[in-house]
């Protein structure tokens, strides 16, 4: 296995980013996606009098970060919570808000890397897909027991797969046979299912069907869609919500709230736009960034990342 599960995807930007907001003493940043610790020991490294709160929904992940942070002793809070849980843990903590939060959407490297978890297509593994396997319904359990109506609307909407049809109706002739275990005979029935032009593009033809199944195991997009809102609400003025996706149904959440939080609300016409309308942020991007080709060169899993950040520039008015 190459070294690449190490490298935390566009670190130094992240880390630029958040610096404005995490200089001053007692700064708290949340690493809502802790993952094997890259990004939050950086963090821990560069901004030496900030306090770190750090989520995970993987119990293995806490306990190998925890490890790899265990050098900053208090500075470092770490907490098995996924992340749309992030106003009861801050409540918990008793932290009223907080100067950056980082997210690094999409799956660990180590959940990639660990075959016995099932996530990659690419070896043969039960077909499990939780991040957190305490809990919830595998994949497995989605493809053998979900009515055939639900599995395509889920890999149409989850895996923009076109093909969706196809590859149900496959599905549902197979598991009447005999229920799913593994992911091998998922890819090699995915295979079978899609007609030549299908296969010739876009790499592995079953990423798509793998991609909307983790989404539907873990309940990711409706996570995402409570955890930003509710990590720019947590924001002091002045501070930095950063987020990397690697899809964009991901993004396209982020971007939403991101917008619509650096627009104004007022009624159009108005000569004097009063405080209650006025932009409660302000876009740090662009767009959303991408990492450099160097970055992709020594780093494959950088490649679809997209980078989007906002500063708070004032409070919620009631």
């Amino acid at each position: 296995m190459s070294n690449d599960r190490h490298v935390p995807v566009m670190l130094q930007r992240c880390l630029d980013m958040l610096a404005p907001a995490l200089q001053r003493p007692g700064a708290v940043v949340v690493d809502c996606t802790l993952g094997l610790g890259g990004h939050s020991e950086a963090l821990l490294e560069r901004f030496p009098e900030a306090r770190l709160v750090a989520l995970d929904r993987d119990k293995e992940a806490l306990r190998l970060s925890g490890e790899r942070l265990a050098p900053f002793g208090e500075r470092a809070t770490l907490v098995h919570a996924v992340y749309d849980e992030l106003p009861e843990v801050l409540d918990r903590l008793g932290i009223p808000e907080v100067d950056g939060v980082l997210f690094d959407l999409g799956v660990s490297s180590m959940q990639l890397d660990e075959a016995d978890r099932g996530f990659a297509y690419a070896q043969d593994a039960p077909l499990d897909m939780r991040m957190d396997q305490t809990t919830g319904l595998s994949a497995a359990e989605v493809l053998n027991t979900y009515p055939p109506g639900e599995l395509v609307r889920i890999l149409r909407a989850y895996g923009e797969e076109k093909q969706a049809k196809r590859i149900v109706s496959a599905i549902v002739r197979e598991r009447d046979k005999e229920p799913f275990t593994n992911s091998a005979r998922l890819v090699e029935l995915i295979r079978d299912a899609l007609p030549q032009a299908a296969k010739r593009t876009g790499g592995n033809p079953a990423k798509r069907t793998f991609q909307a199944l983790r989404i539907e195991v873990n309940r990711e997009l409706d996570s995402v869609e409570k955890a930003i809102p509710a990590a720019v609400k947590a924001l002091a003025v002045g501070g930095r919500v950063v987020v990397l996706s690697y899809q964009s149904l991901e993004d396209r959440i982020v971007k939403g709230v991101f917008a619509a939080g650096a627009a104004t609300t007022a009624p159009p016409g108005l000569p004097v736009v009063p405080e209650k309308y006025q932009p409660r942020l302000k876009l740090l991007t662009r767009g959303a960034e991408l990492p450099t080709e160097e970055e992709v060169a020594e780093n494959r899993r950088a490649a679809p990342a997209r980078l989007r950040g906002v500063e708070r520039i004032r409070k919620d008015v009631r």
